[in-house]
């Protein structure tokens, strides 16, 4: 699919889209329920779906009504000897614990990026935790067989805080007076939305710092009802198309959500945007935008909205974290060097930093996704004040987190023409 995508002026109001990371911790809190849970405002993009596709596999059974879905379970009892994650990096470090409590042998695969991503980390914990385990020269598939007994245990948290989730809600069903201790932790306001969804299923978390998980007595998931929040990661992209180019009013955000990529508003701030914050709505307008400077390290899926945005900003943008983006759906810090510099925005890699030249003018090009979503939402919002066109190839990548895109864009005023390729 290819988008063109028109300079216009933003203007109007919309819903933000489901939180990804929300909804798929809460099919696997589901799934490790006993009993009928259901979830409201879901996400139907692909990642949210290969969620429940797994959830399906490993016992789940899953009915879909108009607004939500209903999840029925008796824990990990899994139908299947393979289960599939798609393109999913959560869905794949959360769940592979998880499966990890049946004693059925398990094949773990997906598609996409996800056969390029390193997965030897399994090969160092799960053994620990009486789980055999072997992936293919550090790569899918990955082959387990339990089931995990939890142990006391310390684990590098630089090496994803996926996976930390997955350990935290696998214990959750199974640990009984035992500790987790993480070692350097990145991105902990995700671990704080995992800790928060498991509370609301009713398994209780002693965390210290965010480097010790104390599990007391032995718990259990409670099924129940679960509202979906509006997600962070995709509104940012509404946003900064807000302060570039107009100005806009984002409903169904929770200002005082645990998804770190609320953050966006301390960028939009810094760079001079006008902000007024409802409890869960965004108001925002254009200003005078100047270069600000941004540590992103514990929210890295804000890099392509924050380059969006510092490209309209004037004098040069400091963005640290580049490490965290080398596994992204593609090397994100190179691929938004490259596109980016198809419309005449100069963006400099130094070690972990992002030095992105800003106020130049962003000129009319031909771009590619990479099948990266978010570089393809990227070069839409960058397209709003172009000197032309922006033509986005692989348009689709959006897909995996936030299908409504290109119309949520359109709502607002965007200028937005697809067409089949």
């Amino acid at each position: 699919m290819q988008v063109t995508v028109s300079p216009a002026i933003i203007k109007g109001t919309v819903t933000a889209n489901p939180s990804k990371s929300a909804m798929q911790r809460a099919v696997a809190a589901a799934l490790l329920a006993k009993g009928k849970s259901i979830i409201r405002n879901p996400g139907l993009s692909n990642d949210c779906l290969a969620a429940l596709e797994v959830a399906e596999n490993l016992g789940a059974k899953i009915k879909r009504e108009h607004d939500h879905f209903e999840i029925t379970s008796n824990g990990v009892q899994p139908f299947y000897d393979e289960i599939n994650c798609g393109e999913s990096g959560l869905g794949i470090r959360m769940f592979t614990p998880i499966a990890a409590l049946s004693s059925l042998p398990i094949t773990i695969v997906g598609h996409g990026s996800l056969t390029t991503r390193p997965m030897n980390f399994f090969e160092e914990v799960l053994p620990q935790l009486d789980v055999k385990c072997a992936t293919q020269g550090g790569k899918l598939p990955l082959h387990i067989e339990g089931p995990l007994q939890p142990k006391n245990i310390t684990i590098d948290g630089s090496l994803s805080s996926q996976f930390l989730t997955g350990l935290l809600m696998a214990y959750g069903a199974a640990a009984e007076n035992v500790t987790i201790t993480v070692k350097d932790l990145k991105s902990k306001p995700y671990i704080a939305l995992t800790l928060q969804l498991m509370a609301h299923f009713g398994v209780q978390v002693e965390e210290q710092n965010f480097e010790q998980f104390h599990f007391g007595k032995k718990q259990a998931y409670n099924a129940c009802d679960y509202t979906v929040e509006g997600d962070w990661s995709g509104a940012a992209f509404l946003l900064v198309a807000a302060a570039v180019a107009g100005k806009a009013e984002v409903h169904h955000l929770n200002t005082s959500s645990a998804q770190s990529d609320t953050a966006i508003l301390e960028a939009l701030e810094k760079a001079g945007a006008r902000l007024m914050s409802g409890v869960f709505t965004v108001n925002i307008e254009k200003g005078a935008l100047n270069a600000f400077e941004m540590d992103a390290t514990d929210c890295p899926d804000l890099f392509p909205p924050l380059v969006a945005l510092a490209a309209n900003c004037n004098g040069t943008t400091k963005i640290k974290g580049v490490s965290r983006l080398a596994h992204k759906e593609s090397d994100r810090g190179i691929t938004l060097q490259q596109e980016f510099g198809k419309m005449g925005i100069k963006i400099d890699l130094q070690g972990d930093i992002m030095l992105v030249h800003g106020g130049t003018g962003i000129k009319g090009a031909q771009v590619h996704s990479h099948n990266d979503h978010r570089i393809a939402m990227a070069c839409a919002v960058a397209a709003l004040t172009a000197d032309g066109p922006v033509v986005i190839k692989n348009a689709e990548a959006i897909n995996k987190s936030y299908p409504e895109f290109y119309d949520h864009l359109q709502l607002l005023g965007g200028k937005v023409a697809v067409e089949s390729v």
